[in-house]
């Protein structure tokens, strides 16, 4: 058994692996530097859950970051539990043949409660009065309790919202320090997704997000450094890339025009009703499950967004893994190369539901990447002093502190990169005898081979 540490850094393509990032491309130099090739859709949960079994996402069912539960008839977004992910993981498969392996799980996706022996990811506190409050959740209390008075909490409103960036990446690779110089677990996951902010905030070519790229490579390259001192393989992979874009295409309320999107109008704004919609999207960046009712034709659904602008391709089951399971779409959306779908179904500002300028991810119906921007002006300056001055003395306030401007989003996860080299990475310490693309289903093989051996 070699002991072997995995880092999923969000949003690192292969061709970014250069000057920018000297520490990632020593360790490229010293072992191999791989594109992977994501599943449909190429999303944060889609890519975890795919890469820790081995199996597409209508075998493993995390076919998106959130989708619509047909019993609750309610749209589900971000969910963490590991008893949601079908299939056998990777430290599931290394204990069958090592059973004194053990296992630490760092933030990867739909991490809570599984088998891993440590477990730490975010989960932070929600208040009776409606107050969020920065947390984690371990599965040995002890450990975040050492975290929190060596390091400070979590630092949350960093891991999402206007102030995303590095600093949460930075307390996650704190931890994984602290276990890689315990050297209590052979297998080490963490994840850091500091590079993806900038990414959709500024664009993946833009002077902001180089800068985050090489600040990134130093937080990544002293982590990497610390984990071979301390005897352990690693193996550097990535979610997906990240494509330039331009406009949002809005299938919902392109879908709502033609009469199939239900709305209710309510004291809080107009709200989607999924439940007696004859057809929705659950739109995520670049890709989008339409959800269409039993009564109504699938193929006249896919016939009218297939002339939507912005629509590259409209998908059915027979065409994509991420189709076919319980909890997908009938179709997928895919955009074109410079289009990401955007949630709103609302066709009057005036109209729109309270949470539409709020950090608030479980009520939307789709992915708003908008989440990082705050209202636009010295006004919404003021107002985001407020709401942070309110948040930290306990004062129950929406944070309604965001822009709704769809436009401002520069970036978008590619679904379809023009090369491989534009989408998902794998770098390993050790030499690989290919260097050839390589599926993301087969990672899991790929790592197994290396610390089994």
């Amino acid at each position: 058994m070699r002991p072997l540490f995995v880092l999923n850094v969000a949003a690192l393509s292969p061709e970014e692996v250069g000057n920018d990032t000297p520490h990632l491309k020593h360790l490229a130099d010293q072992g191999t530097l791989r594109p992977l090739i994501a599943p449909d859709p190429a999303l944060t949960s889609v890519s975890h859950a795919t890469m820790v079994t081995g199996l597409p996402p209508n075998q493993h069912g995390i076919v998106a970051n959130g989708w619509y539960d047909r019993s609750y008839a309610k749209i589900l977004n971000w969910n963490r539990s590991d008893q949601l992910v079908s299939g056998e993981k990777i430290w599931e498969a290394a204990q069958k043949r090592a059973p004194q392996l053990k296992s630490a799980n760092l933030f990867w996706r739909f991490c809570t409660h599984s088998s891993c022996d440590l477990i730490l990811t975010e989960r932070p506190t929600y208040f009776a009065n409606g107050r969020k409050g920065a947390d984690v959740y371990s599965s040995d209390p002890d450990f975040k309790t050492h975290l929190v008075k060596e390091y400070g909490p979590f630092p949350f409103f960093n891991f999402w919202g206007p102030k995303a960036g590095l600093p949460s990446s930075q307390w996650i690779c704190s931890a994984a320090e602290e276990l890689l110089r315990r050297g209590e677990h052979e297998l080490i996951l963490c994840y850091a997704p500091g590079l993806d902010y900038d990414g959709q905030r500024f664009g993946p070519q833009a002077t902001e997000t180089k800068h985050t790229l090489k600040a990134g490579d130093q937080l990544f390259g002293s982590l990497i450094k610390i984990a071979q001192e301390a005897g352990y393989d690693v193996a550097v992979v990535s979610d997906y890339g990240f494509t330039t874009v331009r406009r949002p295409i809005f299938l919902n309320r392109s879908l709502r025009k033609a009469g199939w999107l239900s709305i209710e109008t309510a004291a809080n704004g107009e709200l989607l009703e999924p439940g007696a919609s004859a057809a929705f999207a659950v739109s995520d960046n670049q890709a989008a499950h339409i959800y269409v009712r039993g009564d109504v034709p699938t193929s006249q659904i896919k016939s009218y967004l297939e002339n939507i602008d912005g629509v590259r391709a409209v998908l059915t089951p027979e065409e994509t893994d991420a189709l076919g399971h319980t909890r997908s779409g009938d179709l997928l959306a895919i955009a074109e190369p410079d289009a990401w779908f955007a949630y709103p179904y609302w066709l009057d500002d005036q109209n729109m539901p309270d949470f539409a300028r709020c950090v608030d991810i479980f009520n939307k119906p789709g992915f708003d990447p908008c989440e990082m921007y705050l209202r636009e002006g010295f006004g919404g300056t003021l107002h985001a002093a407020k709401r942070f001055a309110q948040l930290k003395l306990g004062i129950r306030a929406p944070f309604d502190v965001i822009s709704v401007d769809y436009h401002r989003v520069r970036g978008a996860r590619n679904i379809r990169p023009s090369t491989p080299q534009q989408g998902a990475t794998l770098i390993t310490s050790w030499q690989q005898a290919e260097h050839q693309p390589l599926s993301m289903i087969d990672l899991k093989d790929c790592l197994l081979s290396r610390l089994l051996s």
